[in-house]
């Protein structure tokens, strides 16, 4: 039963994939600002630690949406530093004030694991108070920090999706739930059986963590999460430059 139910998950997941519109051009924002994607890290793990996945993506993406889409990962107890960056890269004009049409053209993608769960939600509320829009946020196997409530995704945000395992000492948030369902569309909440299907990670955690709660690890080392969350973050990003290249040719070409 649980492995018909994490099959009957993932197939609901890549349907609402194949449907997720694309945003608007760069042609219509600010030419100084870009995409941002951030990512928080869970645990005591340091941005510099390219064993982890959330760091191997924030590089892939800035190496081929660079300058389109800024990305960038931040440890989870650097949430005023992520979001001071934040307001510099929409600050267009460089005159150390956010306009309305700064704010308006924001386009935001957060996403963390464990801990780092929580601080992606905080930070979309900290946003919400500056009205400045998220597009999306992602929360892997997301643990509430002490005064954070990573439950209720603000209503700032244009989408939101949860994957979670239920099977150790540390095990993610269940459900997610928007607080304005009008403005904001949770796309899921996405279960994972690791007991039946075990997934092998390649670098080394605490020994608390292998030994007590290995499926929060495993989640993290998991290909088809991690493989979904890209699409969703891709999704929202314009082609890259190499690709617009191939279509403007092929385009000319008359093909």
């Amino acid at each position: 039963m649980l492995m018909l139910l994490a099959v009957t998950s993932v197939l609901a997941f890549d349907e609402e994939i194949a449907t997720l519109p694309k945003i608007e051009t760069r042609a219509t924002a600010p030419a100084s600002s870009p995409i941002i994607v951030f990512g928080f890290l869970g645990g005591y793990v340091r941005p510099d630690n390219v064993l982890h996945v959330e760091v191997q993506l924030a590089a892939r993406l800035r190496s081929e949406y660079a300058p389109d889409a800024y990305a960038e990962v931040f440890e989870n107890h650097k949430e005023v530093e992520a979001y001071a960056k934040i307001l510099r890269l929409l600050d267009a004009d460089h005159n150390g004030h956010l306009s309305d049409d700064e704010k308006r053209h924001a386009r935001i993608i957060l996403y963390g694991h464990s801990w780092g769960g929580s601080e992606t939600v905080e930070l979309a509320r900290q946003l919400e108070q500056d009205s400045i829009p998220v597009l999306l946020t992602i929360q892997v196997d997301s643990i509430g920090k002490r005064k954070e409530d990573d439950t209720l995704i603000p209503a700032n945000v244009a989408e939101a999706v949860n994957f979670y395992q239920p099977d150790s000492v540390l095990h993610g948030r269940a459900e997610i739930r928007a607080a304005d369902p009008r403005r904001t569309k949770i796309l899921g909440n996405f279960r994972f059986d690791y007991k039946t299907s075990p997934i092998s990670c390649s670098y080394d955690y605490p020994w608390l963590v292998r030994h007590f709660a290995k499926p929060h690890a495993e989640i993290e080392c998991d290909p088809n999460v991690w493989d979904r969350v890209e699409a969703l973050i891709r999704a929202k990003l314009p082609p890259t430059r190499s690709a617009a290249s191939v279509a403007l040719a092929t385009e000319s070409s008359g093909h």
